[in-house]
């Protein structure tokens, strides 16, 4: 570009010189050729400086500084350049001539230097700019996979403490069962740490690994625990996978806390569009505290879901006299290629 605009320049100092001003054509060419190159350089050693500067900081003022000073002195070379290669004895004409056009010579170069001392400096601020918003982006992404991570491993230390504390309650009164439990909670932690590494998964691997888990909590309470499914989805439908084991245990504890008899909870799982939708229903008793946990559960799980979706409205709660029901959405045309890795 830098060549092409030198020639422009050239033509355009040629024509003005020789057709113009009526120089000869010896005079004219060699001064159009001079000043030509002595811009180039000029051009070329702004750009130079101006991509070594340091910092971003105050670059304009130093552009303009760099472009009066090397316009200076560009105009300086010219004329001692054309002092040899046109002797005032050959050409006495000449010399008088450049010396009353030096003021117009300093402002011609020095506008198109200062144009491109400030066109470089506004390319080196564009560039220091979506460097440190590049570095922000990057820092936020890692913060927001070291929380999704964070999230993820506070999924398991509740229910482990849990099953291990009814492993050790069985040992002495049903030493058959603790050893079915922990045969069902090794094939349950091995499914975990396949599924580390997922960022969505299909549906049907998500509910593969929930009976996983209610074969663990069967252990626990029997049959007085009963889940039903009711599944209106097909075989695309993807979910981020360890979401819907806290919302069970949610299920669960205010469920089966207080009561004697069986408890059933109700998983409904419906494509709607681009939206697929979970409702859990399980009994509710207002009068009844359920035992504090470790507060993690839905909190958790809203969290999550806002950090890969950004949207609050994912998780909804609603309970009356007798059921508490929780409302899960998933965006099946918004799933993140790699929200959490």
């Amino acid at each position: 570009m830098v060549m092409v605009l030198a020639l422009v320049v050239l033509a355009i100092h040629v024509y003005v010189l020789h057709i113009v001003l009526q120089l000869e054509w010896k005079p004219a060419l060699a001064d159009s050729i001079g000043s030509s190159l002595l811009l180039c350089t000029s051009v070329w050693i702004i750009m130079l400086l101006i991509r070594s500067y340091p910092t971003s900081a105050a670059i304009f003022p130093y552009a303009l500084i760099v472009a009066v000073l090397i316009s200076g002195a560009a105009v300086f070379i010219d004329w001692e350049m054309m002092k040899i290669i046109l002797p005032e004895s050959d050409y006495p004409d000449y010399r008088p001539w450049f010396m009353h056009s030096i003021p117009l010579r300093f402002i011609i170069v020095w506008i198109f230097n200062s144009w491109m001392a400030t066109n470089s400096a506004l390319r080196k601020n564009i560039s220091s700019l979506d460097s440190r918003f590049q570095m922000q982006t990057d820092a936020s992404v890692l913060l927001k996979e070291a929380e999704l991570f964070k999230l993820r491993q506070q999924l398991q230390p509740h229910f482990l403490y849990n099953s291990l504390n009814s492993i050790s309650a069985l040992i002495m009164v049903a030493p058959d069962k603790a050893q079915e439990m922990i045969g069902r909670l090794s094939d349950f932690l091995r499914r975990s740490v396949r599924r580390e590494s997922e960022d969505v998964i299909p549906v049907a691997d998500e509910l593969a690994y929930i009976q996983s888990y209610l074969a663990i909590e069967s252990v626990r309470f029997g049959d007085r625990l009963q889940v039903h499914f009711e599944k209106d989805y097909t075989d695309d439908a993807k979910i981020p996978p360890f979401l819907l084991q806290p919302i069970l245990e949610n299920a669960i504890k205010f469920g089966l806390y207080g009561k004697t008899g069986t408890v059933s909870i109700i998983i409904h799982i419906a494509l709607e569009g681009s939206i697929l939708t979970i409702t859990i229903t399980n009994p509710y008793d207002a009068n009844t505290e359920p035992p504090k946990g470790t507060g993690f559960g839905l909190t958790g799980v809203q969290r999550r879901l806002y950090l890969l979706y950004a949207r609050a409205d994912l998780l909804e709660t609603t309970k009356d006299e007798q059921n508490f029901t929780t409302i899960l959405k998933i965006p099946q045309n918004h799933v993140q290629s790699n929200p959490d890795r």
